[in-house]
């Protein structure tokens, strides 16, 4: 949810509006939403090997690799790819 201040008329009327995000339509259809957050988002240095390996499965991956770039997600596995792994991706991009 984001929450935005707006001034519709004046200084002293302020108007607060939230926002919410509208949710992607690839996210209901992803493995991951039927598996559960550990697996993609595992302490630091533990393995994101299974992660991968129902990523590998997942015909939304290339949708939420996009997604991920995008919106610049810094943690988990989106689309297969590390946190370290899109970074190289970005960079090369």
């Amino acid at each position: 949810m984001i929450e935005r201040f707006s001034l519709p008329g004046t200084i002293t009327s302020m108007h607060f509006d939230t926002i919410t995000p509208a949710h992607p339509a690839w996210q209901a259809q992803a493995l991951c939403a039927q598996t559960g957050a550990d697996f993609f988002f595992p302490e630091p240095g533990s393995s994101v090997r299974e992660a991968k390996r129902i990523c590998g499965m997942c015909e939304m991956r290339s949708a939420c690799l996009e997604y991920a770039l995008k919106n610049d997600e810094r943690f988990g596995v989106w689309g297969g790819l590390s946190e370290k792994e899109r970074l190289q991706l970005r960079r090369t991009r």
